[in-house]
């Protein structure tokens, strides 16, 4: 049977996890809209295994649609389609390294370049991401990239919660 100590610790670890993933909205302020210029924010982000790409936008006037090759990507072409979301605020997971597409599946909207292409990398390799996104010059690509990441604000919370275990466990060793 685990002692207190060792299920605390568990704990910890699961938390800490969850802590250094980042959460990246993609689009950042302006979000999934076809005004974003889609390579601009991507350059600027490192997308990590355990990280999370949060899509939102208005739901009805547009939906996430993710490829399955590049070749879809290229010709914005859905037939290949992995998944589709459509609720606004659609979630997808950064389970494993590697290069993934995704593009809106309101008809026109990937041809006018709403669409992302990312690279993922193993947590521990520390490379930054090659990103790219196929946008036709518009006045909206002149726009600086907006970056949202979860993982920066949640240090002190991580210290926070370590602490806090850290002093229930001795605690616990005292009676």
């Amino acid at each position: 049977m685990m002692s207190r100590s060792g299920l605390l610790l568990v704990v910890a670890l699961i938390l800490v996890e969850q802590c250094w993933a980042a959460q990246h909205v993609v689009g950042g302020a302006q979000g999934w809209d076809e005004s974003t210029d889609f390579s601009s924010w991507a350059s600027a982000q490192t997308f990590k295994v355990g990280d999370q790409l949060v899509f939102k936008y208005s739901s009805g006037l547009h939906s996430v649609v993710e490829l399955g090759s590049e070749s879809a990507y290229k010709s914005c072409d859905p037939g290949t389609a992995l998944d589709s979301m459509n609720t606004g605020k659609d979630v997808v997971k950064l389970d494993k390294s590697g290069t993934r597409y995704f593009a809106c599946g309101t008809l026109g909207h990937c041809d006018q370049g709403m669409k992302l292409k990312i690279t993922t990398v193993s947590s521990s390799s520390g490379t930054t991401s090659s990103t790219t996104s196929s946008t036709p010059d518009s006045p909206s690509s002149s726009k600086s990239p907006t970056s949202t990441s979860g993982s920066s604000g949640s240090f002190a919370s991580l210290i926070v919660l370590l602490l806090a275990l850290l002093g229930t466990s001795l605690i616990f060793y005292m009676f």
